[in-house]
């Protein structure tokens, strides 16, 4: 059966089809790949992703030209021609981080039009010499009035920064784009919306960290779909965005590959909502997706973990720990909502936390099946082995062709 598929992926690969256009819009399937984490760039499945982006670059405060740390400098010079290994077509994208203990440099940079000018220009200059495709803006949220309009001023700016680029050099312009809150208002401050929906590609929403043990005494979810209670969640934050009046088109969601520990202050009380008494396992409480099933298994006869549909959350109770996470069921909701909500796409964070490229493949699959490509009754059909293998099959496969290999797949039976 393998066999068949690999002849059939090279035959249908090359066959010419008039009616294929090669300009149509495809769904954004992006994820972070964090510099400092121990993932082997190598190890990544980029065949799983459209976009990968390397994090994380600085802002250096004695003159706004980005930095790249000496000690992860080696892993931005390869990454691009690393993933492209496995996917030719995978676009990677630099990120800079602007966020928490690095806002004040942002904020003063963008200030400033000749500070502003010396970053647009490092930016630019760094993405190409390192072979990314496009620049990722890391971190920013909405601030007061003054700095939202400096915000203004630098997309602005920015963008046309990268075309007159992109015309001079006769090279393909880069992507913009940005990493944004939840909600686009905070305080009674807001993102400028109309500057960010004109100058970017597009704004991946950070749906998560809602919730953690660090700040809250007691359990909850840290990315929630939907919350009955009304507490902060997914689907009010994208409501929000589209109330807003941005395009939710250009939205792209976020997807957590980590989750959190609590622990409980009494572990005969573990509901949602139950008194805790701080993070749990880690420092902080969190722990990437494949450091939980690794962490669950190592408990055969305690852990029982419960997929919640009401939240769209996973979690799980051992002992005096309380763990709060996304398993397949809940990335694959999460994936459907995205599709069905009409946004862009999804961004993962981060990608070497998952586990064998569990949550990787059940997202795809699941963008497969929404998009009628492959119907979900079709996965019974074949072994667990020859279902992926036919999954990677059927990503790059033209749409016109994916009718011959339901055929091949049911006559295989």
């Amino acid at each position: 059966m393998a066999a068949k598929l690999v002849t059939l992926f090279f035959l249908l690969h090359f066959l010419p089809l008039k009616s294929y256009c090669s300009t149509q819009q495809s769904w954004i399937k992006a994820g972070y790949y964090y510099s400092g984490s121990e993932t082997v760039i190598s190890d990544i499945n980029s065949k799983l992703f459209t976009h990968l982006l390397c994090a994380f670059a600085y802002i250096n405060s004695s003159n706004y030209h980005l930095s790249i740390n000496s000690s992860t400098e080696q892993k931005f010079s390869t990454f691009t021609n690393t993933v492209k290994l496995k996917n030719p077509l995978v676009t990677t994208l630099l990120s800079v981080w602007v966020g928490r203990e690095d806002s004040p440099i942002f904020f003063s940079m963008i200030n400033e039009s000749s500070f502003r000018n010396s970053f647009i220009q490092s930016s630019i200059e760094t993405a190409r010499f390192y072979g990314f495709h496009g620049i990722d803006l890391c971190g920013v949220l909405p601030s007061k009035s003054s700095d939202m309009i400096n915000l203004d001023t630098l997309l602005n700016e920015w963008r046309i920064a990268v075309a007159s680029e992109a015309k001079n050099s006769s090279k393909s312009e880069l992507l913009l784009v940005m990493s944004g809150y939840y909600l686009p208002t905070l305080d009674s401050a807001s993102y400028p919306i109309e500057s960010m929906m004109k100058n970017l590609d597009w704004v991946h929403v950070k749906a998560y960290d809602y919730h953690v043990p660090r700040i809250d005494n007691f359990t909850y979810t840290h990315a929630a779909l939907y919350d009955p209670m009304n507490g902060a969640n997914t689907n009010s934050g994208i409501k929000e965005w589209k109330r807003g009046g941005f395009l939710l088109s250009k939205l792209v969601l976020g997807l957590p590959y980590h989750g959190y520990a609590w622990t409980l202050l009494d572990p005969n009380n573990n509901a949602m909502g139950a008194p805790a008494i701080g993070p749990a396992v880690t420092a902080d409480g969190s722990m990437g997706y494949k450091f939980i099933k690794s962490y669950l298994r190592s408990f055969p006869s305690e852990a029982a973990p419960v997929y919640n549909a009401t939240y769209v959350v996973n979690f799980c109770t051992i002992g005096p720990t309380w763990i709060n996470y996304d398993d397949v069921e809940a990335v694959k909701a999460k994936v459907s909502y995205a599709k069905q909500s009409g946004l862009l796409g999804f961004n993962v964070f981060q990608v070497g936390n998952d586990d064998n490229w569990v949550l990787s493949r059940a997202v795809v699959y699941m963008i497969l099946v929404l998009e009628n490509k492959l119907p979900s009754g079709e996965q019974s059909l074949i072994s667990s082995n020859q279902y992926y293998q036919a999954l990677f099959i059927v990503i790059f496969l033209r749409p016109a062709h994916v009718h011959i290999l339901r055929i091949l797949l049911r006559h295989s039976n």
